[in-house]
């Protein structure tokens, strides 16, 4: 088939590559000059199948209370008139009970995991190289409060086979050597010995070439106007080079995914949640971080790509802002010079912020729609570049006429018409 794909982001890009690669005609449709220029640009680096859990769980109305009274808290809401913001907090807080949070998570742990073989697989396949590291995640706990309630976290990786190692403040300074300048602040860790790093960038800007050399035609600085169709179908989408055909189409635009099917009678219960992120110069090697360091008091990820450290955090609801705040950067600032003052040079480092497209529930939405030819890959929130391979392969079956190998059946927008959307 003739495919369009709009976005091309990490979901995008991968969408295109695994279609290609079936023998699907491809064009891949974005407003940026280049790939993976917006979300999928400078997020915090991880390939994390084992932290692939619903923000919306029990005991997080309470815990958002405190974390925004806290100096440098993780979570920032500034209100707005927008309808689409206030539905959303409400469906999430609906999500917020363990009945559901157990459904929710195990709708995304399958698609984390296969989609993490799937990036092994196509690292073995083409040899695409992205600063990449195999090294495992650490949770770090600076406190033993911290350390004796992750009993709950535990039982859930038991439940799903997922290795993991409890590990005392020994243990941390073995997995991660740098903490020993600082081994004081350290109460203990969880680590995840399967979890990777990467450069999301790096990597969906190789891939494009990659599925440029199958086909796959990228048409650049191109603004999406609106998807025509009828009662059945689309038929068109609506470009600043005029209308666009194809057989098939596959919105993969992140947070703008909601504004593009409105009209179409499509609701996509999708909403931004601002991260932020420093990428730092490494000066000294011995004081940086091996892989992930995930510092639970702030909710910062600090994760080795290559000759930089990258740390990402905070959850801002704030709209369709991408406006940069200083009080956002010295939460950053001040994880990273914490843990690892000698890592990196922060007087050159470079600061940005995403907008992550969340849903309610947690989950993302893959599949088909009302419409018998256009189909959706968003809704990825904080795990886009954890799930990205496994959602672009998953899709591409799905437009083949071939059964995936997961299940997909509670990862589409059907899930909706149930009460645990």
């Amino acid at each position: 088939m003739k495919v369009i794909i709009l976005g091309s982001g990490v979901i995008g890009v991968t969408s295109a590559y695994y279609l290609a690669r079936a023998g699907h005609e491809v064009t891949v449709v974005d407003r940026q000059p280049k790939p993976a220029l917006e979300t999928s640009f400078a997020n915090a680096g991880e390939v994390s199948p084992g932290y692939s859990s619903p923000w919306a769980g029990p005991g997080v109305p309470i815990k958002a209370i405190k974390w925004l009274l806290m100096n440098h808290g993780p979570l920032v809401v500034r209100p707005k008139p927008d309808p689409a913001m206030w539905i959303w907090l409400l469906k999430m807080l609906r999500n917020c009970t363990a009945e559901r949070y157990a459904v929710n998570k195990s709708r995304m742990i399958p698609i984390a995991e296969y989609s993490r073989d799937c990036l092994r697989a196509l690292r073995s396949e083409i040899g695409i190289h992205y600063d990449e590291r195999s090294r495992g995640t650490l949770q770090l706990f600076r406190y033993a409060a911290q350390l004796d309630h992750t009993a709950d976290d535990i039982a859930v990786l038991k439940q799903y086979g997922v290795p993991f190692e409890v590990l005392d403040r020994e243990g941390c300074i073995a997995a991660e050597p740098a903490l020993a300048a600082v081994k004081e602040k350290i109460a203990g860790g969880l680590r995840l010995p399967q979890d990777e790093t990467g450069d999301c960038h790096m990597f969906t800007q190789a891939l494009a070439l990659e599925a440029e050399k199958l086909g796959v035609r990228f048409e650049f600085n191109v603004a999406i106007d609106g998807l025509i169709g009828d009662a059945s179908r689309v038929t068109g989408v609506a470009t600043s080079k005029g209308v666009l055909q194809a057989d098939a189409y596959v919105v993969a635009l992140g947070s703008w995914s909601p504004r593009l099917l409105r009209p179409l009678g499509i609701s996509l219960p999708v909403y931004p949640v601002k991260g932020y992120s420093i990428t730092v110069p490494i000066v000294d090697a011995s004081g940086a971080p091996e892989s992930t360091v995930m510092d639970e008091s702030y909710k910062v990820a600090i994760t080795r790509l290559g000759d930089r450290i990258r740390v990402g955090g905070t959850a801002e609801i704030s709209g369709y802002s991408d406006k940069l705040y200083a009080a956002r950067r010295a939460t950053l600032d001040h994880s990273l010079t914490d843990l690892f003052p000698r890592g990196g040079d922060l007087a050159k480092a470079t600061f940005w912020s995403g907008l992550r497209p969340m849903t309610p529930d947690g989950p993302p939405v893959i599949g088909a729609t009302k419409y018998g030819n256009l189909h959706l890959n968003s809704g990825h929130g904080t795990l886009g570049w954890t799930m990205a391979c496994g959602s672009g392969r998953v899709l591409a079956d799905l437009l083949s006429g071939r059964k995936p190998e997961i299940d997909m059946s509670e990862l589409s927008i059907a899930r909706y018409d149930h009460r645990f959307g």
